[in-house]
């Protein structure tokens, strides 16, 4: 028996020692330790040698998410992207991973900030990355997403909304909130499919829609959360995410009736 357990301790011991992220996994710890203990320091008052005082209150909790920016990973396999994430030279990083086989990888605790949207901006957001999660899909951005995949991440989705209560307006893509860098998750994803199950806003049969004359195009995209400093690019990752059209950047008569609905299910 006891012959049993150490050749149970070898396995174990040789399994740990090839683990590739071994490394990865303990800077996470450290670099987590580290937080926490800045956590726990008490503040020595707002300015040092002042007349301030410190006196902590007793109402307070984490700051939580409010976005899910979903993302496709633009390279070719989990494992390239699981290590770029463990490199720190790269500088990016997201909470979930999801594969083609619907493996979800739990990369960074969700109360922490990674490094996923970039330079972005969504309504008068300009730090995206402090109050979102980031998923990336494995996906190199040509192909489509696979139904393991999608059923993960609705899954996901769903665990995630629950749990911080998140707007269903707030489920949008990386190509919406940085559209002159990005066009991820391409213009394949179902964003249909993860509105009809709460996770995101779409627009009613427009087959009846009237768009008023004063109809103002730039402002209904204002609306929605884009960024308008480049007006082309906000009507392509708009045309992307509404109409799956990655064709055109101009919006005609059924693409501004579509606009219309879809700005008046952001309008709060």
């Amino acid at each position: 028996m006891n012959k049993f357990f150490i050749l149970i301790a070898i396995a174990f011991f040789l399994a740990c020692s090839h683990d590739p992220y071994r490394a990865a996994n303990k800077k996470y710890k450290n670099q987590a330790k580290t937080l926490s203990s800045q956590l726990k320091a008490q503040p020595q008052g707002y300015v040092p040698d002042s007349a301030s005082r410190w006196i902590g209150t007793t109402n307070f909790d984490l700051r939580k998410p409010n976005f899910v920016i979903i993302h496709h990973t633009a390279q070719n396999s989990c494992e390239q992207t699981l290590h770029t994430f463990t490199i720190e030279s790269t500088k990016v990083s997201a909470h979930y991973v999801i594969c083609k086989d619907g493996t979800v990888h739990h990369m960074l605790n969700d109360y922490f900030r990674a490094w996923q949207a970039g330079v972005s901006k969504w309504g008068n957001n300009t730090d995206i990355n402090s109050s979102s999660i980031g998923i990336e899909l494995d996906n190199n951005g040509f192909e489509d997403f696979t139904e393991p995949q999608i059923n993960s991440l609705l899954l996901l989705l769903d665990t995630l909304k629950k749990k911080y209560n998140i707007p269903t307006s707030n489920f949008i893509g990386h190509g919406d909130i940085a559209p002159t860098r990005k066009s991820d998750p391409n213009w394949r994803f179902p964003w249909k499919l993860l509105a009809d199950k709460g996770f995101g806003n779409w627009y009613n049969d427009t087959s009846l829609v009237i768009v008023p004359t004063e109809f103002d195009h730039l402002q209904a995209l204002r609306i929605i959360g884009y960024d308008l400093k480049d007006t082309l690019a906000v009507i392509s990752a708009f045309k992307r995410h509404w109409l799956q059209d990655t064709i055109t950047n101009s919006l005609t008569p059924g693409s501004l009736k579509i606009l219309y609905d879809v700005s008046k299910k952001f309008e709060y």
